[in-house]
């Protein structure tokens, strides 16, 4: 029984058209994941849906009576209130409301909501709508901020709640362990699919399939009416009349629109011997230890994954990476060579009144990538800000399309360490999706603090997990790694890590503090797979240069280019060669146990 019903909608801000004659229903029980890029509109379906926006053509009816909770995606706190205050205006009961906070793990009441963490803020919202009486939940970016732990116990809570849940959410794993539909917003468009977010991925592949294969069969009917309109025809019978309005209707017939997917390619920056070099860091805030005499020298190319609960210290550990705060005890070492860029938790300030093109412009005019350089328009084209997105002022955009805009000046900046916390809040999957391919085939050290398990189990080879008590513990591969790991250890993932073998004074060998691996990590298994014909490639392509330098032999210009190449493919088949020994001895050691 459909209890909301979206009746031919359309909405436009500005010139932008957010919805055109967009329709759907939703049915009691309904766990719905709202997905689309950034400034498609995903919030205000929520706000519509609510009753908050009102669309500019058509209309939503809900069903009589029907009770709608909202958590919003930045909620309102105001000034000086505490988590009691704050929590008990809603209106659930009292009793309700207090036995919520203390199950996601608040239980100082009278604090003020300004001294806690985006997740603590998080949770105490949650808190507070849950306790409520509703038919429907909207959520709008609910696991931001939360941490592994509180994303388990909201997923269990929207699993077993009967009522209709829509959310917006980039969580993928989220997504497949909640929804039983799925609603995309493409071009003004709403598609509905009956799927969590993998089968959505294939029904959306099919659908696109479809559409192309009846656009190509569009495209020869107009052909072939086209050819029959030239002879001469004249509409003097109903059949002619009728085929002559088919033509015109063939005419005005629109293609499929592709979705706009944002451009990224890897820059390699020269990066020393020296990388990042952590030798007994100590750090607290007050009686909370962050670090306690901790050691860790990252490894060329190595992806790191950092985790563990709010207020843990992984964001003061990333500062501290940066350079913006300082160890109490201790030293964090930076190679000569290593030019970071982070990407925090939350953007830096933006001036809302400048442009969007000047902003790229006050970090570099031109920008260097594999095809050369480009100018800070054409990458702002490339992260799908339009021409007239860039001469627009920053105040003008979404949340998410700020965030996109911050990612892009990180980027642009052509580092050879990246330092991520948080990089899925706000990002829509498309630009995520995009990210972790760029991630994977950057040239240089990623490190990023992250409560998304899927981002963790695509990009990662190693996690670092927090305790909050100044205790690290090292597990290698991805999020599902860890998970496994933590399994044969016997530990809940929400239970207390044990202090992280420390590295011996002066260690340099990254691989003395690694544990002894018994199974293939994901990653591992893939690159196991294939990096015979990697090798092979690399191999033919050295032979290929070899004789275009016999070729060009007098050619001074075209020789210093080859001789580059081969120095560099040399290089790349070093370190493939390399790694295929360390794989095959890993492969050996597995077989044995």
């Amino acid at each position: 029984m459909n209890i909301i019903n979206i009746e031919h909608i359309s909405k436009i801000y500005g010139e932008k058209v957010i919805y055109e004659d967009a329709s759907f229903g939703v049915q009691q029980g309904d766990k719905i994941g709202i997905v689309g890029i950034n400034g498609t509109g995903k919030s205000t379906l929520l706000k519509m849906t609510a009753g908050e926006v009102v669309p500019d053509e058509g209309q939503i009816v809900r069903q009589n009576g029907l009770k709608i909770a909202y958590v919003r995606q930045n909620p309102f706190f105001p000034e000086g209130c505490t988590v009691r205050s704050y929590a008990l205006e809603g209106s659930g009961e009292s009793w309700q409301v207090e036995s919520n906070l203390m199950e996601l793990g608040i239980t100082d009441f009278d604090q003020k909501m300004e001294e806690l963490s985006g997740g603590q803020k998080r949770r105490v919202v949650l808190a507070r709508i849950l306790a409520e009486d509703f038919d429907v939940l909207l959520l709008d970016e609910p696991t931001n901020h939360l941490d592994e732990s509180m994303i388990g116990w909201l997923e269990d809570y929207l699993r077993n709640y009967r009522g209709t849940v829509l959310m917006v959410t980039h969580d993928r794993y989220f997504l497949d362990r909640v929804t039983n539909r799925i609603l995309e917003i493409s071009h003004g468009k709403i598609y509905s699919y009956e799927s969590d977010y993998s089968g959505f991925l294939e029904l959306k592949a099919a659908r696109e399939e479809m559409e192309l294969a009846s656009e190509r069969k569009r495209q020869s009917i107009l052909r072939m009416e086209l050819e029959w309109a030239k002879r001469g025809c004249r509409a003097r019978t109903t059949k002619q009349r009728a085929r002559l309005e088919r033509l015109e209707a063939l005419k005005n017939g629109k293609a499929p629109q592709a979705d706009q997917t944002v451009e990224l390619d890897s820059v390699e920056t020269r990066m020393g011997k020296k990388t990042i070099e952590l030798h007994h860091v100590s750090k607290s805030y007050g009686d909370k230890k962050i670090l306690e005499d901790y050691s860790y020298i990252a490894l060329k190319n190595q992806r790191i994954g950092i985790i563990g609960p709010n207020g843990c210290g992984k964001t003061t550990l990333m500062k501290m990476l940066a350079g913006i705060e300082k160890p109490d005890s201790g030293s964090i070492e930076v190679g000569e060579t290593i030019r970071i860029g982070y990407f925090a938790q939350e953007e830096k300030e933006m001036d809302d009144s400048r442009r969007v093109i000047d902003y790229v412009k006050d970090i570099a005019e031109y920008i260097t990538t594999k095809d050369g350089k480009i100018s800070a328009s054409a990458l702002l084209e490339r992260f799908l800000f339009t021409p007239d997105m860039q001469y627009a002022p920053i105040g003008k955009l979404s949340g998410g399309e700020k965030r996109r805009l911050y990612l892009l000046g990180v980027l642009a900046e052509n580092a050879n360490v990246l330092l991520f916390d948080e990089a899925g809040n706000d990002l829509d999957i498309p630009t995520l999706t995009i990210l972790e391919d760029y991630l994977n085939n950057f040239s240089g050290i990623v490190i990023t603090v992250s409560h998304d398990r899927y981002f963790l189990d695509n990009v990662v080879d190693r996690i670092l997990e927090l305790d909050g008590k100044g205790h690290v513990q090292q597990y290698e591969g991805g999020y599902t790694d860890y998970l496994e790991a933590k399994r044969r250890r016997g530990t809940d993932t929400a239970g207390t890590a044990v202090q992280n073998e420390k590295s011996a004074a002066g260690q340099k060998d990254w691989k003395k503090n690694q544990p002894r691996k018994l199974k293939f990590s994901y990653k591992e298994q893939r690159e196991y797979e294939t990096i015979d014909d990697d090798i092979a490639a690399l191999e033919n392509k050295l032979k290929a240069i070899e004789r275009q330098i016999e070729a060009n032999a007098t050619n001074s210009v075209k020789l210093k280019e080859l001789l580059e190449e081969q120095e560099k493919t040399q290089k790349e088949l070093d370190e493939k060669t390399e790694r295929w020994v360390y794989l095959n001895d890993l492969a050996e050691q597995i077989e044995t146990v």
